[in-house]
């Protein structure tokens, strides 16, 4: 196996990648399987950190450039692990000309990272994402699962995000 710069915090166990080394086996003969082989690896490892695109590329003989090419390049994938409480920001266009990257500022203050980080804790993690499909609702940003649109005022997150930081 090639050397790879490790992420840092990485902590995979051996039964994921023993899942992900058999779910591979499976699929990669298949053409058009890599995408299919990306998803299943991310529902092991809730992310797809440079170790486990390492994994997939050695058992594939896809080139692990090409593998992070295409990481990078779909919104459904993920380098880092999630914090325990996500914070999204919609940066689609109707909510950034209604203020998202004010609201995004306001978060990332509020709770100590910038957006693609997540706090050393594990936490929380803040993304700005392209469009959610809630244009009506602009500006609109998510904490897990509750979506919070219509934001008047930057300011106006800060009672929100103590629903979430208090506990």
């Amino acid at each position: 196996m090639k050397k790879i710069k490790t992420t840092a915090g990485f902590m995979g166990t051996s039964e994921q990648k023993e899942k992900l080394i058999a779910m591979i086996a499976e699929h990669k003969d298949i053409k058009g399987s890599i995408m299919p082989i990306l998803q299943k690896a991310q529902e092991i490892y809730g992310y797809l950190p440079l170790e486990v695109q390492q994994i997939i590329s050695d058992e594939t003989g896809v080139s692990m450039s090409e593998i992070y090419g295409i990481v990078t390049f779909y919104s459904q994938f993920v380098l880092n692990p999630k914090g325990e409480i996500a914070i999204s920001v919609c940066m689609g266009t109707a909510c950034y000309v209604k203020g998202a990257k004010d609201i995004l500022d306001r978060i990332s203050a509020n709770i100590g990272i910038k957006p693609g980080e997540t706090s050393k804790d594990g936490r929380y993690s803040l993304d700005a994402t392209r469009c959610i499909g809630a244009c009506g609702l602009a500006p609109v940003f998510l904490v897990n699962e509750d979506v919070y649109g219509r934001i008047e005022k930057p300011e106006d997150v800060d009672d929100i995000l103590k629903k979430y930081t208090e506990s």
